[in-house]
């Protein structure tokens, strides 16, 4: 079943409201500057697709409809060709110069096959001396910790539905690595909208056996989008690799 956060128009209205430019997809920007084609995997609503698909050939792939309707709206949509798909399983053919996977959608997959398979995915499209990137939270900071209704409760501002309260609920299943999150949203007039998700805060080590056993190397992990290597206590593993 997909995760209604980003499966209902409903939800997905307030995505870019909480996930707009960062330092993931500046950082992503500049990597791409002299790649002539980009795969983005799990491209949500597009902001990175339809930045880079100006001066390059890009395709923008993810499971949820609505997140691509998003993109399909948004200015430089038309330059990005979109399609719906599982990270997991979609083939294209083709080869591209850089493959980005951000805004932590590698821990959408539970399982270690299920993360081996996005890592076959990359190794397909990956050109010989193609670049990938994607990003997982280091489980060693237990960041899930912060995602209770009273360190997560904010306010946000809706184009539309004005001041909306936003907070989060979280429990963590240690033996399975997943963490299990509710997202709520609510309006000035009492509406409610909430949804359930799930995300995997797997090992490094597990992430770089998945990795190496498709047939991909790792170059260097960084700790955090402004280019820093990995440390125990960074928050971030970001892995930046190429094909072994």
């Amino acid at each position: 079943m997909q995760d209604r956060l980003f499966a209902d128009p409903e939800l997905v209205q307030f995505y870019d409201i909480e996930n707009g430019w960062a330092d993931d997809t500046r950082y992503c920007l500049a990597l791409a500057k002299d790649s002539r084609s980009v795969l983005d995997l799990g491209c949500g609503t597009g902001l990175l697709a339809a930045a880079l698909g100006h001066s390059r050939d890009v395709v923008g792939v993810d499971p949820a409809g609505a997140m691509l309707d998003v993109a399909r709206a948004r200015e430089g949509g038309a330059g990005v060709t979109w399609v719906e798909a599982d990270a997991r399983t979609v083939r294209s053919g083709r080869r591209f110069d850089l493959i980005v996977l951000t805004g932590h959608a590698f821990q959408c997959f539970l399982t270690d096959e299920d993360q081996r398979a996005v890592a076959r995915t990359i190794a397909a499209h990956l050109e010989p001396d193609g670049t990938f990137v994607f990003d997982s939270r280091n489980p060693a900071c237990e960041e899930w910790r912060e995602w209770t209704p009273e360190l997560s409760r904010r306010i946000i501002r809706h184009p539309r539905l004005g001041q909306i309260e936003a907070w989060n609920d979280v429990a963590f299943d240690a033996g399975r690595e997943i963490a299990t999150y509710g997202t709520f949203y609510r309006a000035e007039d009492g509406r409610l909208w909430e949804a359930q998700s799930s995300i995997r805060f797997a090992s490094m080590d597990t992430i770089a056996t998945g990795l190496h056993e498709a047939g991909l190397i790792v170059k260097q992990w960084l700790g955090n989008w402004q280019g820093e290597a990995f440390r125990a206590d960074a928050s971030e593993m970001i892995a930046v690799g190429r094909l072994g």
